[in-house]
């Protein structure tokens, strides 16, 4: 074959394989052009888009008055793009005086190999703007929510606390985390390869969901006048720590819920007689800075609290947890409310039953004691209560029997949830009829052997109160919608557990307690208090017995006793002197008559013949005398 046919045919070849390699090329080019291109779209902007988490503006919380004690608010952070920087040195130079860092740390942080570098976190509105006034190429602000307690740490172990991601961590705030929180948005941008956001390159976002807020039943004053009245009383007795709640009777609103501890190696000086003159100086300002005229304004007073907010007395600190519910005691001769709400009920005493009561009860292996000695007394079952006898208890419990003393002690909520459903919070450590021992009648009806929270101690005192019907305890009044809308909570379960007959019995008994018994110093001018103290050993947590020298000091009570609208529990932990007498009944006093002069309560004198029958600031009438005011919680 000549060569000519031969590169003829080979070139036809050639060109046959360019025109299939061409057709080919068209195919594919068809193929990612209109059939796949949505594909290679897809996977493009992928390699391209970023999406970021939009976060929810946290619920704030909220005293019952509206004021604020919690709530989160948009700050701007400072963050650079290295990548874009070419001068960090002369960058670093102009933000140090801004941003209070040094030229050395910010040069640092300029120079990293990122395209995103967090320079301060969360500024002041005036650093923020001083920043964007710089104008400096790659130095940027983005919004970051943050938490802020305008009263600084009012209430703060109740409030609770948020964790370095906006989280709840203890607290209310832990608690109600799935309505705080509310729901986070997302963002989606489309950004260059080393990581800049391309000029109007949103490409999809999801709104960020607000979240809702709680409103507390407490009452910013009456909380203030607590922990002040609480905390100069540990300052003055040395005491390792207290707690302080004040309840509604008819509601079980919980106005105030205070606990307080004092700092490690703090020197106080002074004593109980000087912690309640410097409590009552306190309770004395805050009614002159507070007016409880209806037509002033709660916000305006509570600017007058807030400035004072966080300013307890040197050595005193708000306590790391809410230790009205989380820390249980043994309550000592509070608990005798327990033993003679049962035995008035079963008939086996009456308040003027007279009893022999010996100067010591041998028991087993144990004797029996009252606080002061004494030879062999006749004392009515009034007086037993008011003297706070353990031996003459004992005799009444003896009478009354196991089974319908530990029946009234599950009765009264001992042993049982208070219904706060509060993080920690501790049911407490009643012995049932199983662990029932041969001095069990002895050391369990003044109030030993049983470990209870100070809120039980409360609940069981305000179903007093209450004529005798146990209403739950009540922290949460409503939720705040991120609109404004309020929504009531629930109101709390009640039920009967004692009868109306035996509870008028018990709270004459107990107004002996304050008249003419150890209570003396929880007397309010002008309003009849009933209520008891308790002075009880703390046990020994290493071995079988107590702790020489170391006593839990409370006091219980409400007002005014027979129509009672507040009830109040104090309790101090290790306090000098040691009785509930003398350190917890005049902080009760404190608190107690700012209380009932804040919210408009008439005198016991002024009230005679007067139904105070109303929950505060409920549905109800409460007659109060001519020029008194009234100011709903």
């Amino acid at each position: 074959m000549s060569p000519a046919i031969l590169l003829g045919r080979r070139s036809r070849a050639m060109r046959l394989v360019l025109v299939i390699v061409f057709a080919a090329l068209v195919i594919q080019l068809i193929n990612v052009q209109e059939v796949s291109h949505k594909h290679y779209a897809s996977l493009s902007a992928s390699e391209l888009t970023q999406t970021v988490s939009v976060p929810a503006i946290r619920g704030g919380i909220y005293d019952r008055n509206g004021e604020v004690l919690a709530e989160s608010v948009t700050k701007q952070s400072v963050v650079a793009d290295p990548m874009l920087i070419t001068q960090p040195a002369a960058v670093a130079d102009a933000l140090a005086p801004v941003l209070g860092v040094t030229t050395g740390t910010l040069r640092s942080q300029l120079t990293e190999p990122s395209g995103f570098v967090y320079l301060a976190r969360r500024v002041p509105d005036a650093v923020a703007a001083r920043v964007t006034a710089l104008h400096l190429t790659g130095i940027n602000l983005v919004p970051e929510p943050q938490r802020v307690v305008p009263d600084g740490q009012l209430a703060g172990p109740v409030v609770g606390t948020v964790a370095w991601d906006g989280s709840g961590s203890s607290g209310v705030e832990y608690q109600y985390e799935s309505l705080l929180a509310g729901k986070a948005g997302s963002k989606s941008l489309l950004q260059a390869p080393d990581g800049v956001a391309l000029p109007g390159s949103t490409a999809a976002s999801v709104a960020a969901r607000p979240g809702t807020g709680v409103e507390l039943t407490l009452d910013e004053s009456v909380q203030y006048v607590a922990e002040q009245a609480l905390a100069a009383e540990i300052a003055a007795s040395h005491a390792y720590s207290g707690t302080a709640v004040v309840m509604d009777v008819r509601t079980g609103d919980i106005l105030a819920m205070a606990d307080l501890q004092a700092t490690t190696g703090s020197a106080t000086t002074g004593s109980a007689t000087t912690a309640g003159a410097a409590a009552t100086t306190v309770a004395a300002t805050a009614t002159a800075s507070t007016p409880s005229t209806p037509s002033s304004s709660s916000s305006a007073s509570g600017a007058a609290l807030v400035s004072r907010a966080d300013a307890l007395p040197a050595g005193v600190k708000e306590a790391p947890s809410n230790t009205a519910v989380t820390q249980v005691y043994e309550p000592g001769s509070v608990f005798k409310l327990v033993t003679f709400s049962a035995a008035l009920a079963a008939g086996v005493t009456t308040p003027s039953q007279v009893l022999q009561v010996p100067a010591a009860l041998p028991m087993g292996t144990y004797t029996f004691h009252d606080a002061e000695q004494h030879g062999t007394e006749r004392l009515t079952a009034g007086d037993v209560l008011a003297q706070s006898s353990n031996i003459g208890t004992i005799e009444v419990a003896q009478a009354l029997g196991k089974d319908r003393l530990l029946a009234q002690i599950g009765n009264l909520g001992f042993g049982k949830p208070t219904g706060l459903a509060f993080p920690g919070e501790s049911q407490g450590l009643v012995p049932g009829p199983a662990a029932w021992t041969g001095t069990s009648i002895g050391s369990t009806p003044i109030g030993q052997d049983d470990a209870v929270t100070a809120q039980q101690i409360l609940d069981a005192y305000n179903s007093v109160a209450n004529g005798g019907v146990f209403v739950a305890p009540r922290l949460v009044r409503a939720t705040v919608s991120s609109s404004g809308g309020v929504a009531a909570a629930p109101a709390s379960p009640a039920h009967r557990v004692i009868d109306q007959a035996t509870d008028a019995k018990l709270v004459s008994m107990l107004e002996g307690v304050v008249a003419a018994g150890t209570g003396t110093s929880a007397a309010i001018d002008g309003y009849t208090v009933a209520g008891k103290t308790g002075t009880a050993q703390i046990p020994d947590p290493k071995q079988l017995g107590y702790i020489p020298g170391a006593y839990v000091g409370s006091f219980a009570g409400f007002a005014p006793a027979q129509n009672p609208v507040l009830s109040a529990v104090v309790v101090l932990d290790h306090p000098t002197p040691i009785y509930g007498g003398a350190v917890a009944a005049p902080v009760f006093s404190t608190i107690m008559a700012y209380a009932l002069h804040h919210y408009g309560i008439p005198t016991t004198a002024a009230a005679t013949a007067l139904a105070s029958n109303a929950a505060i600031g409920a549905t109800g009438t409460v007659s109060v005398p001519s020029g008194a005011t009234t100011e709903g919680p």
